[in-house]
């Protein structure tokens, strides 16, 4: 017999109770909680300890009985009811992976739903390349970051039953443990397909602007396929490199505005890349990470690699990597119709 677990707030943050009982989601048992309580006393309140937010709601650092630590993803009440929330259960529910987050469960009550997860002590990634302050990331650091979440999007894609689409690759959604090994989150976005399906079905666009790949907005360019995690990867892993948003209008530099071209022209124009704090071998690093982003970043979806070639890129020799063509130039940030944008 299974158990699924009584949620409840006390105190300092959050408590569960284990209670006997299973619940069966698309095939997988998760493990459900029920809610015992809402809201904190206002001075309650004041304790939890507040992990991030976001359009899906906030999350809330949480403690189980046993005194794990654990990560309340509360849903806003424009998403509890909807097809994210389902999404997520259901799609993480199938994912085997010591490099995905772990969905310890879920809590319905009324029109409040809750997510449980395993807790990251290190945060976000975005946190850490995006800060001012000291950085715990060195490039060594920020390559083998790189080449996890490599991993764990290959597996998404070629290891489960179904291939499973993120349609949300950015920095806020990879957290790091406490060893600092990356895990990928958020599934609310994702969808299933046959793992046959070289070209999916999507009604509409998915996504963050700025990682979201360009076949998602014009359809000219080719079908939708798990090339578009391909693209947000890219975009992902050149702002892991330069420590800055790859489209930066408040840059003195206006040639940088956009890093991914600034970068090409760098090396179309048989110019070094100097970046900042890079010692001698991180500086290969950098470079290979750059160029595997240029390729990953192509306009068209069939000019990018698969997971599995990003893969081998990354742990291959940086000599062996030819510079592709110009990536595209974004055109300037706009509401469009029938765009989902996910940003935080």
């Amino acid at each position: 017999m299974y158990s699924h677990m009584v949620l409840c707030f006390y105190g300092t943050g959050f408590i569960v109770e284990a209670v006997a009982d299973c619940n069966v989601l698309s095939m997988t048992i998760i493990k459900k909680y029920k809610y015992l309580g809402y809201f904190l006393a206002r001075t309650g309140r004041k304790c939890r300890e507040r992990l991030g937010e976001g359009g899906f709601g906030t999350v809330f650092k949480g403690t189980l009985r046993s005194g794990r630590f654990v990560a309340v993803k509360m849903l806003s009440q424009s998403k509890a009811n909807g097809q994210d929330s389902i999404n997520e259960v259901a799609t993480i529910g199938r994912i085997h992976h010591v490099n995905i987050v772990q969905l310890i469960g879920f809590c319905v009550h009324g029109s409040k739903f809750a997510l449980i997860y395993e807790f990251m002590p290190n945060g976000s990634l975005d946190k850490h390349i995006f800060s001012s302050e000291a950085n715990i990331l060195n490039y060594e650091k920020t390559y083998d970051i790189a080449l996890g979440v490599a991993h764990e999007i290959e597996y998404l894609h070629q290891g489960c039953d179904m291939q499973i689409l993120h349609f949300d690759i950015k920095p806020h959604n990879i957290l790091l443990e406490e060893n600092l090994k990356p895990k990928v989150s958020d599934f609310g976005l994702a969808k299933l397909y046959p793992v046959e399906d070289s070209i999916v079905p999507l009604t509409r666009a998915r996504g963050t602007f700025g990682y979201m790949a360009p076949e998602m907005l014009y359809k000219n360019i080719g079908g939708v396929s798990y090339k578009a995690d391909i693209y947000s990867f890219g975009m992902l892993l050149m702002e892991m490199v330069s420590r800055r948003k790859n489209l930066n209008a408040s840059t003195e530099n206006l040639s940088q505005i956009y890093f991914p071209t600034w970068i090409y022209d760098q090396f179309h124009d048989g110019k070094n890349v100097e970046i900042q704090d890079a010692i001698k071998d991180e500086r290969k690093l950098c470079k290979k990470m750059m160029i595997v982003a240029l390729w990953c970043i192509q306009l068209k979806p069939s000019d990018r690699p698969s997971m599995n070639k990003v893969v081998r890129m990354l742990e291959g020799d940086v000599e062996c990597l030819q510079v592709p063509l110009k990536p595209l130039q974004p055109s300037p940030k706009r509401k469009i119709k029938g765009v989902r944008d996910n940003s935080n």
